[in-house]
């Protein structure tokens, strides 16, 4: 009898470990294909003939959807079941994949990426919740080094997996790759990952989904597209289609008026319904906990600097050092092995520290990482000097990504962890467009001033000046292999090579900065952990509402209710 119920428990255990497994991979899918889909673009101009506007909005159309519904899918799967919301989040992903790599025109490609926002968007928030439901104290923390760790490591190995793709077979491979790791997931997920869901069965509250979507749309909009389109006033022509926004007020200044009404409209709404007890896409109560409410706000900031780098880094190896896309992806994955020793080592680490004290060793690692990549890069720079310090980098992402998601939802009643999921990757979102915007600013700004003022020592005028500028920094380091190869402008590749080193030197220092401010930000997160907070919310509930606690539960697959 007892040999049986231990055999059981072991197997209960295992079949657990193995549902986390799926759960990771589907992180994976999502976190790979957006960086593949970065490596593929220049072959799928190519052959599709994108225009620019186009290529602009295959990019961001995904980008924009994810962001404005990631809070509104946490919240339905806390309602539906939020295996459901992942089972259907990677079918509509993979779906909308295998579209994109059969289409023929780029309007279908972008439509293809829309859908893949809306299948993205409900897989990232209802991994975090069932990890959140289906894992407690010390385990919960090495789940989540796991589910920190895949997205550290998928970083890295989207750019060697897209190159390898797309050079080796078609970009239209760069998409298709998902069926396969779907299916799996798909299979994963039914035998290995029971279905958790809450006692709330109010409906959805569709106006203020409409109004939460808008908000973040807007503004992630705003952020990625400020620099290009200009902050106030109209810089270039904005096209969307076959229509084109030519003159005046910047579209961008417009996106964050609507961000700042619908969020006024929206948080007013939520608070009157709240008050009235009628339904909410979320309730603000949760951030009267406090190990929620800190842990965003230095998620947020620590997402600010946390991949910056990934931007300008792959750009730099590429247009300055001259590697392939293969071999950029091969130096990158050094972040990857990174982060995976991390997850490792937190099993060790999480008997002896804190979850908030392994958030600061990797905050501090992410630090040493990015300064030293700071330190190291120039025109000439090895690899050898570069893959230590990115080793370093990813240690840290290993460790601080995964372990703040973990002290972010820790006191989540359970459920409601598909609406703290929701919240919690809408910060570190909108943290992340915040530091591209700024990282990104910082980059192109600093290469066009450094260019502009080293052929200005050579003695170039000033109308060719521009002309060699405006060519460097609108292709993103792009042009400078041409300038080299061009006998009449050879001699400003050199300068060229060494502007767009300082650049990427400053944004590295710029991320390392706000991840300094991450890191006094993990401060005030003190101690967070053993249901203190939770159990002072609950206290503060009413009857009602702990009653509705009560009824979140692990549904076995025989009970889990019939999807619609």
């Amino acid at each position: 009898m007892t040999t049986d119920g231990s055999s059981t428990a072991r197997g209960g255990e295992r079949r657990r470990w193995f549902g986390l497994v799926a759960i990771s991979l589907a992180v994976a899918l999502i976190i790979v294909d957006s960086t593949i889909v970065n490596v593929a673009v220049p072959h799928i101009v190519d052959d599709l003939g994108l225009t620019s506007s186009q290529v602009q909005w295959v990019q961001e159309s995904y980008t924009l959807v994810f962001a404005a519904t990631l809070l509104i899918w946490g919240a339905v799967a806390d309602r539906i079941g939020r295996r459901r919301m992942l089972l259907i989040g990677v079918v509509v992903f993979v779906a909308a994949s295998v579209l994109a790599a059969v289409v023929d025109s780029g309007g279908a490609l972008i439509g293809a990426r829309i859908l893949q926002g809306f299948g993205g968007a409900m897989i990232l928030p209802t991994t975090l919740s069932l990890i959140n439901a289906g894992f407690t104290g010390r385990e919960r923390g090495i789940a989540f080094a796991v589910w920190g760790s895949t997205i550290g490591g998928m970083v890295a190995v989207g750019p060697l997996l897209g190159g390898w793709l797309t050079t080796s077979f078609s970009w239209r491979w760069a998409f298709g790759i998902n069926l396969p790791i779907g299916l799996l997931i798909v299979a994963g997920v039914l035998l290995f990952v029971d279905e958790s869901r809450s006692g709330r069965r109010e409906a959805i509250d569709v106006v203020g989904a409409l109004l939460s979507a808008v908000t973040f749309a807007t503004l992630a909009f705003g952020l990625i597209e400020g620099r290009t389109y200009g902050w106030w006033s109209l810089t270039k022509p904005f096209e969307v289609g076959p229509w084109t926004w030519t003159r005046g007020l910047s579209p961008v200044a417009v996106a964050f008026a609507v961000t700042l009404v619908a969020g006024t409209v929206f948080v007013v709404r939520t608070l009157r319904r709240t008050a009235a007890g009628r339904p909410t896409l979320f309730r603000f109560d949760l951030f009267g906990i406090r190990s929620f409410r800190n842990g965003n706000i230095a998620a947020m900031i620590v997402s600010l600097g946390e991949f910056g780098i990934v931007l300008s880094l792959p750009l730099w190896l590429q247009n300055v050092l001259g590697y392939t896309a293969f071999q950029t992806g091969l130096v990158l994955l050094a972040l990857a092995i990174g982060s995976f020793t991390a997850s490792g080592l937190v099993t060790v680490l999480s008997s002896r520290l804190t979850a908030a004290a392994i958030v600061r060793i990797g905050i501090v690692a992410e630090i040493a990482g990015i300064a030293g990549l700071g330190l190291v890069i120039g025109p000439t720079t090895s690899w050898v000097a570069v893959a230590p310090c990115l080793f370093v980098y990813g240690f840290g992402v290993g460790l601080a990504t995964a372990q703040l998601t973990g002290v972010v939802l820790v006191d989540v009643p359970v459920e409601r962890s598909g609406e703290g999921s929701g919240l919690q990757s809408t910060a570190r979102q909108v943290g992340s467009a915040l530091g591209i915007a700024i990282l990104g600013t910082v980059l192109f700004t600093t290469a066009g001033a450094r260019l502009d003022s080293g052929l200005a020592d050579l003695g170039v005028p000033e109308a060719s000046r521009t002309v060699v500028v405006d060519a460097v920094v609108e292709s993103a380091g792009g042009a400078i292999p041409a300038l080299a190869a061009d006998p009449r402008t050879a001699a400003a590749a050199p300068v060229a090579e060494q502007a767009f080193s300082d650049a990427t030197r400053y944004a590295a220092f710029t991320a390392a900065g706000f991840l300094v401010l991450g890191l006094l930000a993990t401060l005030s997160l003190g101690d967070p952990g053993g249901g203190r907070h939770r159990q002072g919310y609950a206290e503060a509930r009413g009857p009602a509402d702990r009653r509705r606690s009560s009824e979140d539960v692990n549904v076995p697959d025989a009970d889990a209710p019939a999807l619609p």
